[in-house]
């Protein structure tokens, strides 16, 4: 469906431009007055109004942006007048990629965007394949002695396997996995830490601890020469920066580290969890994906790819996209002044029924079918667009594809009991355990 005109589209004619359309503050007060999470107002807001709105939640108006020519215009084509400031997990993640502003952000951006892309990423192809094989063999015993698992768990585990192989050419030993469950355990709490910072620091201290404690060895590792079985690892390139670059000091080194640790993993084993969870509703999808093609052909990959595709529409890893004004602007035949904060919301986008027919409804052939999906590049963003569009999204995408071309043709996963909920933080990930068990596929 092509969303280049038509239903919702909004102005961009030059002429006299018009304030941002306002939600009515009754609305912002009862939910408020419920307590409502963020995400229902934005709903809210976006049903009242339309794609570019305005809500206040303080003195000030914040701009809610979903319609997708807007959302380009915002991210895409003028990132120089809608900027980040400090990101909400500056304190975990302190100066690395994810939170860097201007001349910093560029120089790291433009270090790690290599490691990344094309060739860069065929080097971690085996680690992938390797950690999926150990996933398999994993899912294996469990579906041979009938133990129960938590599929969220086992998500983490995988996702956080590849980028410790990544990162160090080693894979995941327990005692690793188990001091780097605080990075999970900061990122969640993040949206409910004090706003002082020092009091936020100290309610997570103990969780930072152990984490700069693993990537203390880690660096001392890479500097010294160490390597893995699978080689050495994009630590070494950080590490090797640093004879350069006076500015990748051990800090800087360890930033970046928990910066990929904390990215690398979580909105990947959200994606996965989502997924199957989806398929518990739609089983005929499972069905559908391995019926387009035997095992390792070009059709079943697209169709497994179009699974991921369909999960990040419904659950994006970057939910809301905060940006603020950094100077006046048109935006949409609306006038944005300088000062203004914007969201950019894809979870929003992703469910408009004016681009999305019956947005609730998983179905993946949405990306298999020619005109199955709008055509703008601002209906579709599950990790964003424009130069701070997500680093690792081939890197996601390559390792859910190989871990589900494993997995999907050999169990069925069938849960005891499903979240009932999702919870909105920096990412948006099942509200509670996911336990299941696993039986061979029928037939």
């Amino acid at each position: 469906m092509d969303t280049e005109a038509g239903p919702g589209s909004l102005p961009h004619a030059s002429g006299t431009a018009r304030p941002v359309p306002e939600a009515e503050s009754e609305l912002v007060q009862r939910w408020h007055a419920r307590g409502g999470e963020l995400v229902e107002l934005l709903t809210l807001v976006r049903e009242r109004v339309g794609g570019v709105a305005a809500f206040r939640l303080g003195p000030a108006h914040t701009v809610l942006v979903t319609e997708p020519h807007a959302v380009q215009h915002v991210l895409a084509r003028h990132p120089e007048t809608y900027v980040k400031r400090s990101h909400r997990a500056r304190l975990l993640v302190g100066d690395g990629v994810l939170s860097a502003e201007g001349e910093a952000w560029k120089r790291q951006r433009r270090l790690l965007q290599s490691q990344f892309t094309g060739t860069g990423m065929r080097r971690y192809d085996a680690r992938i394949t390797e950690a999926a094989r150990v996933t398999a063999e994993r899912w294996a015993a469990y579906a041979r002695t009938g133990q129960a698992l938590d599929v969220g768990r086992e998500m983490q585990r995988f996702a956080l396997d590849v980028i410790w192989r990544s990162l160090t050419g080693h894979p995941l030993d327990d005692d690793t996995q188990r001091e780097l469950t605080a990075v999970e355990a900061v990122g969640a709490a993040l949206p409910t830490l004090p706003a002082d910072a020092e009091d936020a620091r100290e309610a997570v201290a103990a969780d930072l601890a152990r984490i700069d404690a693993v990537a203390r060895r880690a660096i001392e590792a890479a500097r010294g020469g160490e390597v893995g079985p699978d080689g050495p690892g994009l630590l070494r390139v950080l590490v090797d920066a640093a004879a350069e670059r006076p500015e990748y000091t051990d800090r800087l080194i360890r930033d970046e580290l928990v910066t990929l640790l904390a990215a690398g993993h979580e909105t990947t084993a959200n994606t996965l969890t989502w997924l199957y969870l989806l398929l518990d509703q739609y089983p005929g999808a499972r069905e559908q994906t391995l019926a387009a093609g035997g095992e390792g052909s070009d059709q079943r990959r697209q169709a497994v790819q179009a699974l991921v595709h369909e999960t990040l529409r419904l659950y994006p890893s970057a939910w809301v996209l905060p940006r603020h004004a950094a100077e006046d602007d048109t935006l949409a035949g609306y006038t944005v002044e300088a000062g203004t904060d914007l969201l950019v919301c894809p979870y929003l986008t992703h469910r408009d029924p004016e681009l999305w027919p019956d947005p609730e409804r998983f179905d993946p052939r949405r990306f298999l079918t020619p005109n199955g999906r709008p055509s703008h590049t601002g209906a579709y963003l599950p990790f964003g667009i424009g130069p701070r569009a997500c680093l690792g999204m081939q890197f996601a995408m390559r390792e859910s594809t190989v871990l589900l071309e494993r997995l999907l043709p050999a169990h069925t996963v069938v849960f005891s009991s499903t979240p009932e909920k999702a919870k909105y933080g920096i990412t948006v990930r099942p509200d509670g355990p996911t336990p299941a068990t696993l039986r061979p596929p029928l037939g």
